[in-house]
């Protein structure tokens, strides 16, 4: 049975100045005046909300938090769904060379998490913080991004999900790390915020949360799907096939235009074959592809099938 409706969401690969096809195209953005500061993302955003789109799934930086800001100060940021995805690896790699390497970046964050109001979540993972166990790790740091995130938009209610980035997901399978991932879900769920997770290996995480018997309604997944099978491993065969397994989960599909490769018609009518995915998230880099792109997925992908 197909999922009633879905959710458009804008991606900010454009605002960090990321194209999975071209570096001329980062490069030509880069050089539009006025089309790289965060008023004119968070304007994109506004574009795109009033046109359709229903959140933002954002990595969380200084240049999100700040769009986030601005939003919170124009819009009514309850109405709007957020889905983040930490760490934003970029971020961290350019503040261990500002702190003087990794140790420095890890007394910076050890401060930072002291401060930021999350005194509960030290204490209770205290024990694991200090023998380095990485569940503990991973609640503590958790709960510092979403506090950064709060510390913006004054409420978590509209925080959807947080989703753990590729690089560490994908290592946690590579490891089979069982327990990390369903402390995550169990950590998140009290939260009342849904774990969630990116990822490049659709099919192989699919298969390993059926196997250690993961109820996927308690997951959000994120991963790409497109007409060309750009970016989906190990074939868009093998990922239409995972999607129905995980047809509980809340699946959410990025890289539908396959980096700019496809026509946002073309990208419609292959997401309209797929009854089982929850969303879609599109990155924007124009205002008249704000307004077009998300018009455009709202009154097709709505009105076939789904109503």
């Amino acid at each position: 049975m197909p999922k009633q409706s879905m959710s458009f969401l804008v991606g900010d690969n454009p605002f960090h100045g990321i194209s999975h096809l071209s570096q001329a195209r980062v490069r030509a953005r880069s050089n539009d005046k006025g089309h790289g500061s965060v008023e004119y993302f968070a304007q994109l955003v506004k574009l795109a909300l009033e046109n359709g789109a229903d959140g933002f799934m954002f990595s969380v930086d200084d240049t999100t938090l700040s769009i986030l800001q601005t939003l919170s100060n124009e819009t009514k940021i309850d109405n709007v769904q957020l889905h983040a995805i930490v760490p934003y690896a970029y971020e961290y790699v350019r503040r261990a060379t500002n702190a003087g390497g990794v140790s420095g970046l890890a007394r910076q964050l050890a401060k930072e998490m002291v401060f930021s109001s999350n005194a509960k979540i030290l204490a209770l993972n205290a024990g694991g913080l200090l023998g380095f166990n990485p569940s503990a790790l991973l609640k503590t740091y958790v709960s510092y991004e979403i506090s950064r995130i709060k510390s913006v938009t004054k409420t978590v209610s509209c925080l959807k999900s947080v989703m753990l980035h590729e690089i560490i997901t994908d290592m946690a399978l590579a490891l089979n790390l069982e327990d990390l991932f369903k402390s995550y879900i169990r950590f998140m769920k009290k939260s009342s915020i849904k774990a969630g997770f990116e990822t490049r290996n659709f099919t192989y995480l699919v298969n390993k949360f059926g196997e250690w018997n993961i109820d996927f309604k308690d997951v959000t997944l994120t991963t790409s799907f497109n007409k060309v099978g750009f970016q989906m491993e190990p074939s868009k065969a093998e990922c239409e096939a995972a999607l129905k397994c995980a047809r509980d989960a809340e699946v959410i599909a990025m890289s539908i235009l396959a980096s700019g490769y496809l026509r946002p018609a073309d990208a419609v009518e292959y997401v309209e074959s797929l009854q089982d995915l929850s969303g879609v998230v599109v990155g924007v880099s124009k205002e008249r592809h704000a307004t077009e792109t998300f018009r455009l997925l709202k009154n097709e992908l709505n009105r076939c099938n789904r109503v």
